[in-house]
């Protein structure tokens, strides 16, 4: 059952909840019962039950694919892993409510997000576009977003939005590069990736790009906003995934799991630099 869940997935979303958090303006040592239970919400509870629901969805995928997985292999039986799924699901309504409105609304979010973009008939992961699109701002906005809502207890500002937005949109190249280990599996049971419907070389530029321009544009605006030093912080962390970029086009099929271990990092990295660059701003000041 703790396969089923993936705990390496859970890392984006409560970094971006701490992202938050950080961003709200409110120290979160003020409160660090909503940091910790928001964090737990984010990553094991959620994140957690979207892997579930995503292999349940995806079993007959994952067969041709990864058919060691816990429900293809045969080691979650039957149903158990739809049930499991949904009492994740149950759980994650329960926790979220004891969040406040802002959090329980972003939980219903992201719930909704997590089905839709497994399960029939919506079942998003389908497109390159919109599945990695969905599952960039729900890993990455949508926790940034609630962990400065309910630190702040209230709508977070513009700043704090508009950044969230950003690096939400940024980790749709983050997702489309995850899809290069399902490519087989993925062109046989008709789901059209970006790896699948372009080509692991046209995909890997693709991602590459949408991963970038989000971070130039918050390195415009960090300079805009009078934050020189977090602006270069991030410019410095994004040279270093222009070299990772180069070293995964060698060999973008195989560079890619690479990539995602050493360039998401740089990734997570700059948006912790940015949540410190607008803490003030996002107070008010």
């Amino acid at each position: 059952m703790v396969t089923l869940i993936k705990p390496i997935t859970w890392f984006p979303p409560m970094w971006a909840y701490l992202c938050g958090t950080v961003s709200s303006g409110v120290s979160p040592l003020s409160s660090p019962g909503l940091v910790l239970l928001g964090m737990f919400l984010a990553g094991p509870v959620v994140c957690g039950m979207s892997q579930a629901a995503n292999d349940w969805c995806d079993r007959h995928v994952d067969a041709i694919n990864e058919p060691y997985r816990p429900i293809p292999s045969g080691r979650i039986p039957g149903r158990w892993g739809l049930w499991i799924a949904l009492a994740m699901s149950a759980l994650s309504l329960v926790i979220g409510w004891q969040l406040g409105p802002w959090g329980f609304g972003a939980t219903v979010l992201g719930v909704a997000a997590a089905w839709a973009y497994s399960a029939e008939p919506v079942r998003l992961k389908k497109s390159g576009w919109w599945g990695p699109g969905l599952v960039g701002l729900s890993y990455e906005s949508l926790p940034w977003f609630t962990g400065a809502a309910v630190l702040a207890a209230g709508a977070p500002s513009i700043y704090v939005v508009v950044i969230a937005l950003l690096y939400g949109i940024g980790a749709h190249g983050i997702m489309t590069l995850n899809d290069f280990k399902a490519l087989e599996g993925d062109r046989k049971m008709g789901v059209n990736s970006l790896p699948v419907t372009l080509g692991p070389e046209k995909a890997a530029w693709v991602a590459s790009i949408v991963m970038a321009v989000p971070q130039v544009v918050v390195i415009a605006l960090l300079w805009l906003w009078d934050r020189p030093f977090h602006a270069a912080g991030v410019g410095a962390v994004l040279l270093v995934q222009f070299w990772a970029m180069s070293v995964m086009m060698k060999d973008p099929k195989g560079k890619a799991p690479w990539y995602n271990g050493v360039g998401v990092v740089l990734y997570v990295s700059g948006m912790m630099i940015s949540a410190f660059a607008i803490r003030t701003l996002g107070a008010g000041a």
